[in-house]
């Protein structure tokens, strides 16, 4: 998953500052990934060097508040109208990337699915393709290959599944009502306050 892209598409809706960053991709993703202060900073630090963001404003409290550039905003666009990679569970790349878009105000989170249905379908065809023979009948090496193209081929089913599922349920209402603008309270310093885990252990 890409924090990078996830901080940059929170910036594009505006300025804001390390902790506010941390608190706002909480938000945005249930807690399901926590992330330290230490790494906000150091990816931020990669985007300005990289051009995708500048130091702006310093608040009263010393905050430097981050803004996003034209460049950062492009990447933006390719993150959110690009496939994604594979990953588990709430850490999967293509997870977060919807729920970050869920709550974006302007983004056609349905071009997003459609985009990654094609890859995904895509992917379906060319892993059913590989041709595997019985790997009852076959040496090991065989039979290996075809236990990973197994799983390969059911996690691309099963994000297919999901996709279908997202898509129902966006559909049962606006994307307005999805929609998160910049929290106005402004976070402390510290660890956020815990949360109960979202899903059993």
């Amino acid at each position: 998953m890409s924090v990078r892209q996830s901080l940059l598409a929170i910036l594009d809706q505006g300025p804001c500052y390390g902790y506010q960053l941390r608190a706002e991709f909480d938000r945005r993703t249930g807690s399901t990934w926590p992330l330290n202060v230490g790494q906000i900073y150091n990816t931020l630090e990669r985007l300005e060097r990289d051009g995708l963001v500048a130091k702006g404003d310093v608040d009263e409290q010393g905050h430097v508040y981050y803004e996003i550039t034209d460049a950062g905003r492009l990447e933006v666009r390719d993150w959110l109208g690009s496939p994604a990679a594979g990953g588990s569970g709430t850490r999967d790349e293509l997870v977060i990337k919807l729920a970050i878009a869920s709550t974006l105000p302007g983004v056609d989170v349905a071009q997003v699915i459609r985009s990654q249905r094609r890859a995904s379908l895509a992917q379906l065809e060319e892993l059913g393709a590989v041709g595997l023979s019985d790997a009852d009948a076959a040496g090991p090496e065989e039979l290996a290959r075809s236990l990973i193209v197994d799983s390969m081929i059911v996690n691309v089913e099963a994000r297919l599944r999901w996709l279908d599922l997202v898509e129902q349920r966006l559909s049962r209402r606006p994307h307005a009502a999805s929609a998160l603008s910049l929290a106005t309270d402004r976070p402390k310093r510290g660890r956020p306050a815990k949360l109960p885990a979202p899903f059993p252990s």
